[in-house]
Order: structure tokens, then C-alpha cells, then sequence
């Protein structure tokens, strides 16, 4: 893979890279056919990070598809199909690690510990590899954006981060990999995130810029759906540090993680006033 990237770079020719676990959907493919028309080649990395799971999280039951995936790259033009051996990115005696401080506690980072730091160091060594001009993430996963542009600037990496608009269902669902845990009334359950972010938005337009009633609103909303099992987080925040905002100005993140039944989902909305 370095040795493929290194031709390219002296062939002049750009390398837009978009970084996944697999089990790829339409969110997925938003980010690829970007990166295709941006940059000369694509490479997608299909790796599950060990690193970033928790002791009691998903890793073994996590969505693997790698036949699926492989014919869905092809009929989308990819040029180069990353995927590393868990062996190959953590061999024996593995001990350095990368962790942003700060940001990576927060949101998400305060319900998984660690996750985060699992994060940043396989994605500082998928960049190291494969040497991208560019690199592809979704606004879905707003923290990770937030960590990975911290942790290329601090350690000045030569790459532009860019972060894709959320790809939706229909009703409003945000795809995800994990949507696939939910049975059918789970599914039918999960609309209430996006209505809620969309009724905050409408709030927040009419005046309503207190983050305590805007907290209390969302949280109220959410907890009248019968099968969330758990509000891990929802409520208005600064998009660039992630802390929780006194009250909304020009710009703020409206973001929501819960739990309908066993299956963690979250979901944002980046709303400027």
C-alpha cells in the first residue's frame, strides 16, 4: 500500500482516501463518490478497529460483509481496496497510541472510554500508509471529525479533512451500520431522533435560545418514545470545543445519543442561526 501511494505521489497524481469498517451503505458511497470526483485515485480502507471497542461493546457481533462491500467498490470505479489484517496494523509489541485530550472525554468519548483514542491512532497510521491529499468523513460521527481535524493539525499532517453532509433514510433516519441491529419496531422507534433534532431546529428559530429549556425539550421528546432504554446525551454544544452551550449564538450542534433497546444510535444537526 505505501509503495502504491508513493508511485502515485510521483506520478503527480492525487489520493483521496475514505476510511471504514465495512458492512457499507449509501452513507458510505456519499463519501467515495466525493472523493472521486476530488482526487485523481481513492482508496477505501475496510479495517474493524479492535482499539476503539470496549470490553463490553460490539467488535464480534459488529456488521461484516467483505464480498458485498468488495462488488459495491467495484461498480463505484474504486481504484484500491485497503484491507489490513488486525496482525498487520497492531503486530506484537504495538505500544504507541494517539490520543487527543481535551475533546476526546466529551459527547461519545464520556460514555466509551478510550474509544477515541482508538480512533485517532488507526486513523494516524491509516494515513501514514496510504499518504492521502485528502481524507473523507461523514458528519454523522461530528466528534470524530472534531478529533481527527485536531489530531492533523497538532501533529501537522499534510492532508485536507473533509466532512460530508449525514446521509438519511427517508424518514429521516441517519444510515448507519448499527441500524441493522434494530428489529422492525425498533426501526419504526428510531424516527423519533430525527424529529426531535428537527423540532428542536424549529424551536430554537423562534426564539428559543436557553440551553436548559432547549435540554429539557429534547430529553422530554425522546423519552416519550417507548423503547428508548437510554439518553446518553442530548442537548445544544459549541461545534468546536463540544462543550455544552448557556444559550445558542451563530452556530451550534444539536446532537443526540441513546439507546433503542440494546442498539446505540446517535445523530446531529449543525444549525446556523
Amino acid at each position: 500500500m505505501q509503495h502504491l501511494s508513493n508511485q502515485l505521489r510521483r506520478d503527480n497524481k492525487s489520493i483521496g482516501f475514505v476510511p471504514t469498517m465495512g458492512a457499507l451503505h449509501e452513507g458510505h458511497l456519499s463519501l467515495i463518490r466525493r472523493a472521486s470526483k476530488e482526487n485523481d485515485m481513492v482508496v477505501v480502507s475496510i479495517f474493524v478497529n479492535p482499539l476503539q471497542f470496549g470490553p463490553s461493546e460490539d467488535f464480534n457481533k459488529y456488521p461484516r460483509d467483505t464480498r458485498g462491500d468488495s462488488e459495491k467498490l467495484k461498480k463505484e470505479g474504486i481504484g484500491i481496496l485497503f484491507m489490513p489484517e488486525a496482525s498487520d496494523m497492531y503486530p506484537e509489541g504495538f505500544s504507541t497510541q494517539v490520543e487527543v485530550e481535551g475533546i476526546s472525554n466529551k459527547l461519545c468519548g464520556k460514555f466509551r472510554p478510550g474509544h477515541f483514542r482508538g480512533v485517532a491512532t488507526v486513523v494516524t497510521k491509516l494515513f501514514n500508509i496510504i499518504k492521502p491529499h485528502r481524507a473523507y468523513f461523514g458528519q454523522k460521527d461530528f466528534e470524530q471529525a472534531v478529533i481527527i481535524k485536531r489530531s492533523v493539525k497538532d501533529l501537522n499532517m499534510d492532508i485536507d479533512i473533509i466532512v460530508c453532509p449525514i446521509v438519511r433514510e427517508k424518514d429521516g433516519l441517519a444510515i448507519s451500520s448499527r441500524n441493522l441491529y434494530l428489529n422492525p419496531e425498533e426501526r419504526k422507534a428510531a424516527t423519533v431522533i430525527y424529529g426531535c433534532l428537527m423540532e428542536t431546529t424549529n424551536l430554537i428559530k423562534s426564539g428559543i435560545i436557553d440551553k436548559a429549556r432547549i435540554k429539557r425539550f429534547m430529553e422530554e421528546r425522546l423519552s416519550g418514545e417507548p423503547l428508548v432504554t437510554e439518553i446518553q446525551y442530548a442537548s445544544a454544544y459549541d461545534p468546536e470545543t463540544l462543550d455544552a452551550l448557556p444559550e445558542v449564538k451563530q452556530e451550534v450542534l444539536l446532537a443526540v445519543a441513546l439507546k433503542i433497546g440494546k442498539t446505540r444510535l446517535i445523530d446531529n444537526v449543525l444549525l446556523k442561526i
